[in-house]
Formats: C-alpha cells, structure tokens, sequence
C-alpha cells in the first residue's frame, strides 16, 4: 500500500498527472459493477446488458475502456520511474509480479466461495487485464516511440481479421464460405478454447468470452491508451491535445462503424472492429473529462465520487465480485421455495416498485453504493492499494 502522488499538473505542458485519467477510470469501474450486478438481468434496460453477439450496447464499451486506461496510465507510470531512476529491468520485473498478482486474483475471483477446483474458469477480467498489462509493458519498456506502437497494433488488428476470415476453422471449413463469419461456437477462437481448455473450465461450454486469441486484440486496445499517453506527454498546448483526443475519437467511431460491414462489432470476440470502435468512444469520454477538469479547472464536488472509485479501482471492481458470489451463494428457505440472498432481495425489497427493468437498476445502483463503502473508507485515509 502507498500514498497516491499528488493529482495535479505540472506548469508545462506534459503534465504529471491526470486527475481526469482517475476520474474516468472510477465512472468505467463503477460502471462496470453496476451492470455485472443486475437486480434480474432478464429485465435490465438495454444499455445495461451486452450485446446478444454481434452489435454493441454502452455495456460493451465498459471492459475496453478500462484496458485503454490502463494503456494510458503506463505510459505515465513508466516515464516517472524512468525519470526517477529506476532501471528497465527493475519496473519489468515489478510489473510481472503485478501482472501475476492480478491473474491469480482472477482465478480467486471465479472460484469464490466454493472454489471447485475441478471446472474453475482460468480465464476471466482480471486475468485479460493482466495479459495486456504484462505484454503492454514489455512493448513500451522496450521501446517508447509511438511509430513502434502503431505498427504493432496495425498488425494485431489485421492480422486478427485474417485468421477470423481466411483461415479455415477445423471440422466447419471457412468462414464466409462453408460456415457463416463468427458463427457463435463455429469459429477460430472458439475452437483454440475447445483445443486447450476443458468445456466445464469455459464460460459459455463451448467457447469464452476471454479466451485466449482474443488477447491479441484486446492488446490492442490497450496499445490503443498507450498511443494516448504518449500523445498527451507532448509538449503540445492542453487546447492542441484535446483537439487530437477529439479527431482521434471521431476518426475511429467512423472507422469502426465502416469495418463492421466486413467484420462485425462484436465483444465476445473482441473483433479489430470492435477495438476502433470502442477506442473511439473512450477518446471522446476522455476528452469531455479533460475538457471539463484539465482545461475548465472543474475539480470540486464531482470529481470526488467517481476519484473514490477511480483511485482503487481493482479494489472496488474486486469486492464487488466477491460481495455478489457471496449473495448468490446464500439460500434463503422460504418454505416449499428457496431464494439466493440476492434473489430474495430484489424481489422483497426492490420487485415490489412494480416496474422491473427501474427495479432491476436501483438494485444495480444500491450494490455500487456498497461498494463505494470500502473504497471511500481507503481514499479518506489516503490508502491507495497498487496491485
């Protein structure tokens, strides 16, 4: 544990620190929280619920968000170590540790609280976060110029759309032609799963969400923060960094949008689509953030919830697993029926509000105010946990 460094910019124009970086980092966890614990999920309004397959909700922009942060926030983290002294090999080997860490508690996280070792799920959030942050690292300890970045992720995204297109898929044949393009449980990531993970370790049973060759372009979303931070560690003018933040933004959506037409959006695979199009949101949330705190100077009051989140973030999101297994874990006994605790909440506490989906999103809102508990309690003391 350790004191967070002061939030504030320096007089240049490379600044320090962003506190519009935490902030944004604590609306997408506690985003996040709030639409992994639905009242009744069946009910949730559409923007709080992933996309069926192909296609895209808000929900599906909260998990590349926060990997586009983390990409951002190496590039300040490294350089102020860099800056300080410390070696290459020495901030390597503390982010393996780090990364390894994040995984394990991942694989706590999917366990918790009756840790069935024989189906535990290997992949999962934390776990993604801590393969990109890992190899993330590695790129940029090795070489910090944003031509290198661009190039690599120009080839994680293209080369991803080949081996989802033009490579056949054993025993379907090829996308497009003999199967159709990302078929659910017919297609290359799905079938590499299947190849090196058992059914019941899978959290669809045939395929996975986190699976092991959507990494790659996962990586590149957070290839995606990274080119961010090294454009926001210029020595451009705050108005110039904005504008790039915005064109970025809008040049992405737009491109995302055209690729869709030969290759879907779609999160479950993590398509290179999906990577514009995601990082195209999160640059335009980005830049109303440091419009608002780094150019407007609006830092009081409402910075505070979402910093209260944003300075503890894989704390929170954490607990707040931990917190709604623990609810599903306990029964209720009610007679000839039994309820999990969470069950039995929304439906004696929240249900009775008669309309279901608003039911649903106070639950959603209430178990983000609890979790807001723990991590508020850490931030009033100054006590930041760096994973």
């Amino acid at each position: 544990m350790k004191s967070a460094p002061t939030q504030t910019l320096s007089n240049s124009p490379v600044p320090t620190r962003l506190i519009s970086l935490d902030v944004l980092r604590g609306i997408t966890i506690a985003f996040m929280i709030a639409v992994n614990t639905p009242g009744d999920g069946e009910h949730s309004f559409w923007a709080m619920k992933h996309a069926d397959w192909n296609g895209f909700t808000p929900t599906d922009l909260v998990f590349p968000a926060f990997l586009f942060i983390v990409g951002v926030s190496i590039v300040f983290s490294f350089e102020s170590r860099l800056r300080h002294g410390e070696t290459r090999i020495s901030i390597f080997l503390h982010t393996l540790r780090r990364a390894i860490i994040l995984f394990l508690l991942g694989l706590v996280v999917n366990g918790f609280p009756f840790f069935h070792l024989t189906s535990l799920r290997i992949y999962g959030v934390l776990q993604r976060i801590a393969v990109c942050f890992l190899c993330a690292s590695a790129l940029y300890l090795w070489e910090r110029r944003a031509s290198s970045k661009a190039a690599i992720l120009t080839a994680l995204l293209l080369g991803y759309w080949v081996l989802l297109r033009w490579v056949p898929v054993p025993g379907f044949g090829l996308p497009g032609r003999d199967i159709p393009l990302l078929d659910k449980d017919a297609n290359l990531v799905a079938w590499f799963d299947r190849i090196i993970m058992p059914a019941q370790r899978l959290l669809g049973g045939t395929r996975d969400p986190e699976g092991l060759l959507s990494d790659l372009p996962a990586l590149g979303t957070t290839l995606f923060g990274m080119l961010t931070g090294i454009w926001l560690r210029t020595e451009r003018t705050l108005q110039e960094k904005i504008a790039g933040i915005l064109a970025g933004g809008v040049s992405l959506v737009v491109l995302g949008q055209i690729w869709n037409h030969w290759l879907p959006i779609n999160k479950n695979m993590w398509t290179s689509s999906y990577v514009l199009y995601t990082a195209g949101w999160t640059l335009l949330a980005l830049a109303l953030c440091f419009w608002a705190i780094e150019i407007r100077g609006w830092k009081r009051g409402w910075t505070g919830p979402w910093l209260i989140f944003g300075m503890n973030a894989i704390t929170a999101y954490v607990f707040s697993e931990l917190l709604a297994s623990t609810l599903d874990a306990i029964d209720i006994n009610l007679g000839e029926d039994t309820l999990s605790l969470h069950r039995f909440l929304f439906q004696k506490v929240f249900a009775p509000i008669g309309n279901l989906s608003i039911a649903s999103l106070l639950y959603s809102i209430c178990f983000v105010l609890i979790c807001a508990i723990p991590v508020a309690i850490l931030y009033r003391r100054k006590i930041f946990i760096k994973i």
